[in-house]
């Protein structure tokens, strides 16, 4: 997908690149799920660095004056879950990553990659 990322896009996509997260990447929804207009998946490779990811985006996302409906996860820092209803972040610590493998169940829907921008 080669588009520019805007508003909630960019401010999830920014905060956990900004936190190191591994493999960002936003799976367009839009016309696929009733759940949300994007799913975007990320990696720590720790769980204080997943938990670094999730307060970074929940923090410029409130400098935004974007609340989240739900965060879900937090304590346990091996898969997070950020509902912001338009976008539902994913924080995984990389086994639960490969074991979810979130990116195959949405496998026809179209990809931004960090690295692509």
């Amino acid at each position: 997908m080669k588009e520019t990322l805007v508003g909630l896009q960019q401010i999830a996509v920014s905060a956990a690149v900004e936190k190191k997260a591994i493999d960002v990447v936003l799976l367009d929804l839009r016309g696929r799920s009733d759940l949300a207009d994007y799913f975007m998946i990320c990696s720590g490779s720790s769980k204080a660095q997943v938990q670094a990811i999730a307060d970074s985006i929940i923090e410029n996302a409130n400098s935004a004056n974007i609340k989240p409906a739900f965060t879900e996860g937090y304590e346990t820092g091996t898969w997070v879950i950020i509902d912001f209803m338009e976008i539902i972040v994913h924080i995984f610590l990389e086994e639960s990553r490969e074991f979810y493998d979130l990116e195959r169940l949405w496998g026809d829907a179209p990809v931004y990659r960090e690295a692509d921008s």
